[in-house]
């Protein structure tokens, strides 16, 4: 580009711009993301474009290598300008001496990939509208290209991860679901070493199906387990079997692979989006809290049965009608009964007081999720004994 002239920001050309990538997008090997995003940045007249993505244990924004791509360290999510655009899901724009550095979160169904970045001479709604399109085009072929490769599993892992924790993350869903009716979070810790802990859900038309394990054991039995476990849940699911029912062709499934002396805690619910109707059953497993106007209220006790494999009755339904806001914590035990250096096991009194302090800032479940999560592992001093795992779902009316 011609110095001094300032490239064309019309809508007509941002047409044609997010065209060639779409056009090039479904043959484009996962390595030459990178130089792509670099050359559309250029032809906006921007340099030094960069793509961070976040890591396992969500702490750390970590730099996508490419040609054309700006490297450097990792950037701390709780303290850096990234961080901030990560976890508002919102853009931010950071005065420098040769012009303006623009930060997009890549969202993508809701889920946070990570952060865009590049620098422009000055910044106007044209740019803006451009530049979160561009985004959203990233983000996506982050995720599509995500299965074709180990580069990003790579940039995104900070430590040497376990057998066990392997399985356990490509068993998962994606960990965030922003939707306009509803919305789900979650994050397992140890995040490279975890073993029976897991969760799924699905959003099906109007009813968001949840479901959270906890496989007794540790380490690659338990991983083992709970494969099974959510292998036999999703196939029912799918096979649109009722909550009771899921419950038993699950028991079937883990009895008939491990034997009776195994075992999987189980909570699966079904909630109608549209009118915040809730199901659940109950299977050994911690019951959920519910919070309401940022307080937890009360705990969805009700019937339980055996955990799965044990071959325990099937379980009744309880049911209960959300109010709009209303969020559900779900977790394992491994939440609850670890303990702080030193000291008695956290208990659930001290989890409602977490939880409390964390909903009176008014952030999104998304940031609830991994403040919740790292503030109980900076109390046990970094480590655990057990899995913790947890899952908030809020239903927004």
């Amino acid at each position: 580009m011609t110095a001094g002239r300032r490239a064309d920001r019309s809508e007509s050309f941002g047409e044609a711009l997010l065209g060639e990538v779409l056009d090039r997008a479904h043959e484009l090997p996962p390595h030459l993301i990178g130089p792509l995003l670099a050359g559309v940045v250029e032809q906006l007249g921007g340099r030094r474009p960069q793509v961070l993505l976040q890591d396992y244990g969500q702490l750390l924004l970590a730099p996508l290598p490419g040609e054309g791509l700006q490297g450097g360290e990792p950037q701390v999510i709780d303290d850096s300008a990234a961080g901030r655009c990560f976890l508002g899901a919102h853009s931010v724009e950071l005065p420098e001496d040769d012009g303006v550095r623009v930060l997009l979160p890549l969202l993508d169904g809701g889920d946070q990939v990570g952060v865009m970045a590049l620098t422009l001479d000055s910044v106007d709604d044209h740019d803006r509208r451009i530049l979160r399109r561009l985004a959203g085009l990233v983000a996506d072929l982050l995720v599509t290209k995500h299965g074709y490769s180990d580069l990003f599993f790579g940039v995104r892992r900070g430590e040497s991860m376990s057998v066990a924790a392997e399985i356990q993350w490509s068993l998962l869903p994606p960990l965030a679901m922003i939707m306009p009716r509803v919305a789900v979070a979650g994050i397992l810790e140890p995040a490279y070493d975890v073993g029976g802990d897991s969760f799924d859900y699905a959003l099906n038309g109007d009813v968001l199906h949840v479901a959270m394990i906890d496989a007794m054991g540790h380490g690659l039995n338990a991983a083992t387990m709970a494969t099974v476990a959510i292998g036999a849940y999703r196939h029912a699911r799918r096979a649109g079997t009722g909550l009771p029912k899921t419950y038993s062709f699950m028991d079937r499934a883990v009895a008939h692979q491990f034997g009776p002396e195994h075992f999987v805690t189980a909570q699966m619910m079904r909630l109608d989006t549209t009118t915040g109707h809730l199901q659940w059953v109950n299977a050994g497993h911690p019951p959920p809290m519910l919070v309401r106007d940022h307080r937890v209220i009360l705990r969805l006790t009700g019937p339980t049965t055996l955990p799965v494999g044990l071959g325990g009755p099937e379980p009744r339904t309880s049911e209960m009608r959300l109010e709009e806001r209303d969020r559900l914590l779900c977790f394992t035990d491994g939440l609850i009964e670890e303990h702080q250096t030193g000291e008695e096991e956290f208990g659930e009194d001290q989890l409602i007081e977490w939880v409390n302090q964390l909903e009176m800032t008014g952030c999104g479940i998304r940031a609830v999720a991994r403040s919740l999560s790292h503030t109980l592992k900076r109390a046990r001093g970094g480590h655990t004994t057990d899995d913790a795992t947890l899952l908030l779902v809020e239903w927004c009316g």
